[in-house]
């Protein structure tokens, strides 16, 4: 049995993500680092050398003036990893992209392209989108409701995997000597006609080294469990105790059992924030200062609404009780993310003043600390399997720097986290089998091949 090894990701969020509206005004950031390619470059590069796992691209389809500077003006993840792609060698290149606002031909189309272009490199985190005014973006009057979300995305899911194994691993015969390019037996078609999609097939590209894309995933209601247990090779989520993290893993892997799947292979992953200091007791200050620093209260009140369905909460006065119908604003958004924070402020009977402040300093990162500490809280969460890996938010420079230079080592070290790349794959990496094409030409009918 493969021994079980710590996985890294690094998210890059440029010029600052929610709850850090000020980052940019540090000067070890470029002003324009969200859309700067040399700027992502750089540092996936310096990711690369440290043998992380993977770069993970977030998105989102809608923004308003008060989004974070980075949701402001970034570019296309797609597009972006495709760059990235022929600048890197071995690390793999994650994009979330939404099933709500994408035809699954194209998206198929797309990742298939990515994954052949890195060698089979890519990574599809799978969203449904929460904010709801991107549905106004795409000919929608109001976004889709949860239930018809999720049923969206499972099925479409089961479109892109068929399309994926549109042809088999040796139907691109290439034969100069007969002069034969296709074994037409091995194309098939997919006559996909469901509730949401009808989708007739075969994709035109070929499966990539690692056979198809990851599937990454993240979603804390149940309807985002199930999909993440049922469909996922790696999951997304948040933890802030290694109790929640534990609680998580071991629910996920019910659901995955359940669902028929083991559940050594679906990756728990917590995007954490790390701060490195000289003692533990330094390290908790850089933390707070940034924290602060990056945030004011105004910036945190307009941006609180994003989980209501971007409802404007600065109509309220901050000093009454915690106005609860907003939640009704989050039916069609993020709604487990508002009705937690909602069910939190009329248990402790919190003013909306008081909501915002404790979501504006957030919860204290459990990673904090001198590098030992940092290394040694990693590879407890890690063999009390809260997690199998940590998705690393890049943040500001110099912490990051002091992450893969003092702490990457002592987990290398601790012989929990690689030396060196053991594969060309991403799949090679996350310790993930080669998905079998099923849809050999033994057990599917021959289709009618394409013409020019």
């Amino acid at each position: 049995m493969t021994r079980r090894t710590l996985k890294l990701g690094l998210v890059p969020t440029g010029v600052g993500g929610p709850g850090q509206h000020n980052r940019w005004l540090d000067p070890e950031i470029p002003a324009d680092a969200s859309v700067n390619i040399g700027w992502y470059i750089d540092a996936v590069r310096k990711a690369e050398g440290a043998k992380f796992d993977f770069v993970f691209i977030v998105d989102s389809q809608f923004i308003t003036p008060d989004s974070p500077p980075h949701y402001l003006n970034r570019l296309e993840p797609l597009t972006l990893l495709s760059a990235l792609a022929v600048a890197t060698s071995h690390i793999g290149l994650v994009a979330t992209a939404t099933t709500s606002f994408n035809a699954p031909f194209n998206l198929a189309r797309r990742f298939a392209s990515l994954d052949l272009i890195s060698g089979g490199r890519a990574g599809w985190n799978v969203v449904t989108s929460g904010d709801a005014g991107a549905a106004g973006n795409f000919g929608l009057d109001e976004h889709y409701d949860y239930e018809t979300r999720y049923g969206r995305a499972h099925e479409y899911l089961d479109v892109v995997h068929g399309l994926w194994r549109s042809y088999e691993d040796d139907a691109l015969v290439r034969d100069r000597e007969s002069g034969v390019f296709l074994d037409k037996d091995k194309l098939h078609a997919l006559n996909h006609k469901g509730r949401h999609f009808s989708v007739a097939g075969p994709l035109n590209i070929q499966r990539s080294p690692q056979g198809e894309p990851v599937i990454f995933q993240a979603g804390d209601s149940d309807q985002g469990r199930d999909l993440g247990a049922q469909t996922a090779d790696a999951i997304f989520t948040h933890a802030a105790t290694i109790e929640d993290g534990k609680s998580f893993y071991a629910d996920i892997a019910r659901r995955a059992e359940a669902a028929g799947r083991n559940p050594d292979e679906v990756i728990i992953l917590p995007g954490v924030s790390v701060f490195v200091g000289d003692t533990d007791e330094d390290a908790r200050g850089i933390e707070q200062a940034h924290k602060l620093a990056d945030h004011s209260f105004d910036q945190a009140l307009n941006e609180f609404g994003r989980s209501f369905g971007w409802h404007d909460f600065r109509q309220y006065d901050l000093d009454a009780p915690f106005p609860v119908q907003a939640l009704e604003h989050a039916r069609r958004s993020f709604f487990t993310q508002a009705k937690k924070l909602t069910d939190l402020a009329v248990e402790r009977g919190l003013t909306l003043r008081e909501t915002v402040e404790l979501v504006r300093a957030g919860h204290r990162s459990p990673f904090v600390g001198s590098a030992r500490t940092v290394a040694d809280t990693i590879i407890r969460w890690f063999e009390e399997r809260a997690l199998d890996g940590l998705n690393v938010m890049l943040g500001h420079p110099d912490q990051f720097d002091r992450f893969v230079s003092e702490v990457v080592p002592l987990l290398q070290e601790a012989g929990v986290f690689r030396s060196d790349y053991e594969g060309t794959t991403l799949r090679d990496h996350l310790g993930l089998p080669k998905p079998a094409n099923v849809r050999a030409s033994a057990q599917a009918p021959r289709e009618p091949a394409l013409t020019a």
